[in-house]
């Protein structure tokens, strides 16, 4: 048996960690990875930080996601809530608990994953530092770091009445993608199981790769700050959940318009994980491009979101307390 087919168990925490730093690529930090902490550079003297944990079970489940499936979503879902202040991606830092019995090939997966999207979706961000333990669950604890390079940070509390609501990024895709899991991908016990893509139309595999493979549109979080965005959020839980917090904290109502949503405003709407960037902008200035508008900002009400100047039904979103017991992470 080689290496690569070990289990992490039968291997020195030395030996793994060798086998991540080996397919991480080459560090630009001041001290990058293999020391007690990194040691990275602060241009303008601030730093944007966000944590996301990924955990088999309520966030993914091994039978539907590869180990690069896993490592890309680990990172792409906080770059793109350091994308969400304005900011710019720097660097991740990156802990693993795993049992085991998790393969070595499993760890690095994980790790082309994490690089991968640092490459596509941030280039210049990669993973400077992290930690391995041993869990009986397999989780993926990401913090990720971020510059302003001199900017404000846009937050979720600037939103005003008359600004234009607009998002950048597609709406729904991973939605679906997570429904047609559960529909298809389950045996008569419920237990998920392989994924035949052979199956599959090439909706179903946009909606698939959506919900498995994240892309959020990560620049155009700069590219909103620099357009004069009031306000601007990751749009993860679903819009409706979304916006309604974006105006509690901005204390106006946010009203939008299923005739900008697409095909499927219903999925839009109440389907999480998109990783959209959800923005409010001045009525007298032009969206910048990337964004679409989908609604408006109006004094506030009784109600956060009017969808077709009615309150929505229903929660409209996913929150980990109400929906883990559904197995819809």
């Amino acid at each position: 048996m080689t290496e690569h087919d070990s289990a992490v168990g039968d291997l020195s925490e030395a030996a793994v960690l060798r086998r991540i730093l080996d397919r991480l690529g080459p560090s630009d930090a001041l001290v990058g990875p293999g020391d007690d902490a990194a040691v990275l550079a602060a241009p303008d003297g601030r730093v944007v930080a966000t944590t996301d944990t990924l955990v088999h079970g309520p966030d993914f489940r091994l039978a539907w996601s590869t180990p690069f499936d896993l490592g890309w979503k680990a990172a792409a879902v906080n770059l793109a809530d350091v994308a969400a202040m304005g900011a710019r991606p720097t660097a991740l830092l990156v802990a693993l608990a795993m049992p085991d019995a998790t393969r070595v090939s499993v760890v690095e997966g994980l790790a082309d994953g994490l690089r991968a999207a640092c490459d596509a979706l941030a280039p210049g961000c990669r993973v400077e530092g992290g930690d391995l333990t041993v869990s009986d669950t397999l989780t993926i604890a990401v913090t990720a770091l971020g510059s302003l390079d001199g900017r404000d940070p846009v937050l979720r509390s600037g939103a005003r009445e008359g600004d234009v609501v607009a998002v950048a990024g597609a709406l729904g895709h991973a939605g679906r993608g997570l429904a047609l899991l559960f529909e298809r991908f389950r045996d008569d016990s419920g237990t998920p199981v392989a994924i035949d893509r052979s199956a599959l139309s090439p909706a179903d595999v946009v909606d698939l790769d959506a919900q498995l493979r994240p892309s959020p549109p990560i620049a155009f979080g700069r590219v909103a700050a620099d357009a004069g965005a009031t306000a601007l959020m990751d749009v993860s839980d679903g819009l409706v959940l979304d916006a309604s917090r974006m105006a509690a904290a901005s204390g106006v109502t946010i009203a939008l318009s299923t005739d900008r949503l697409g095909h499927d405003p219903a999925t839009a709407l109440a389907g999480g994980e998109d990783h959209a960037l959800l923005a409010t902008f001045p009525s007298d200035a032009p969206l910048p491009e990337g964004f679409v508008a989908i609604g408006r900002v109006t004094a506030a009400g009784t109600d956060a979101v009017l969808v077709d100047g009615r309150p929505h039904a229903g929660r409209g979103g996913w929150d980990p307390y109400h929906d883990w017991d559904a197995g819809r992470g």
